[in-house]
């Protein structure tokens, strides 16, 4: 487990020499990660960081809100609508892969142009452990790891949480004050909805994943998961009404965890299971049924893509 005595200091001393006299832009998400990254650079560099939020629209419900009320302390937040942008980018892309390679690429143009703004040199990123570890050994890219294109226009990335897991993250995230709502929050992949949904990411199935994910987490709160989501996994016959209709599928998937490392699917009851599948039908009528999986990681992973 981390020390925060000796972590926090050292983080903040790490990324002053790093980054010296220049300016900095942070890739906030509003997870704890890249949180904890942007408060530790903040106490380094004060207002040389420009916390900078990507509107992906890949994002989870309310999200764009949320970072605007958690981070007003932060004068020089910005926040980019670059829902078009990444859409268009993603478009005809079903390969897993290449959908994350697309996001990183993407991420890396958005943050290049507002550290240009910002007269910035350096990027901060909130990198941890297991996305090292899953890059490096080929069982995942992420965004801001394996996705990242091969020329990227900055003197240096700066990931002051790199080595930690999780659990430790939020150790210091609480050593930090920060906002318990931000400190205990459940991860959510950097490439957003993007990784649950399979195939094509379309705007109708986004809009799928992002309320679903919302009524999960809503109903499975009480059961303190490690992380919990709901997936758009395809199309399955159903019936809505006196209709006949074809409708995404839902797969929803809780799991504890330590480190998300490996992962084990929690026993949901029967009674909150219905309620979430009756939800999650009755708020979307392009859904046609939800299903619950029960696949440990490994085999699995947690995410579907």
């Amino acid at each position: 487990m981390v020390n925060t005595d000796t972590f926090v200091p050292e983080a903040i001393e790490e990324i002053e020499t790093e980054v010296g006299d220049e300016n900095a832009v942070i890739a906030l998400s509003g997870g704890v990660d890249s949180s904890v990254a942007a408060a530790l650079a903040y106490e380094a560099i004060g207002d040389r960081l420009t916390p900078v939020y990507v509107d992906t629209g890949l994002m989870r419900k309310g999200e764009t809100d949320q970072i605007r009320e958690t981070f007003s302390y932060m004068d020089s937040l910005r926040v980019v609508d670059a829902k078009d942008r990444f859409l268009e980018a993603l478009s005809g892309v079903t390969d897993p892969e290449e959908k994350r390679s697309v996001i990183g690429e993407q991420f890396i143009r958005e943050f290049e142009r507002e550290a240009k703004d910002a007269d910035a040199d350096f990027l901060v990123q909130g990198t941890i452990y297991p996305d090292r570890i899953e890059s490096e050994g080929g069982i995942k890219s992420h965004h801001n790891v394996g996705g990242l294109p091969d020329v990227v226009d900055f003197d240096g990335i700066v990931e002051p949480v790199r080595d930690l897991y999780k659990d430790e993250v939020r150790e210091v995230a609480r050593e930090l004050d920060l906002d318990e709502l931000v400190a205990e929050r459940m991860p959510f992949p950097g490439p957003g909805l993007a990784v649950r949904v399979i195939g094509e990411v379309t705007d109708e199935k986004l809009e799928v994943a992002r309320e679903s994910c919302h009524v999960v987490e809503e109903e499975l709160e009480e059961y303190e998961p490690w992380q919990a989501l709901a997936a758009v996994i395809g199309k399955a016959t159903g019936v809505k009404g006196d209709n006949r209709v074809h409708g995404w599928v839902v797969a929803v998937r809780s799991v504890e965890s330590r480190d998300g490392m490996t992962a084990r699917a929690q026993e949901i009851d029967w009674e909150t299971l219905q309620r979430i599948q009756s939800r999650i039908t009755g708020e979307n009528d392009n859904v046609s049924r939800v299903v619950y999986d029960v696949t440990h990681k490994p085999p699995a992973t947690i995410e579907y893509e």
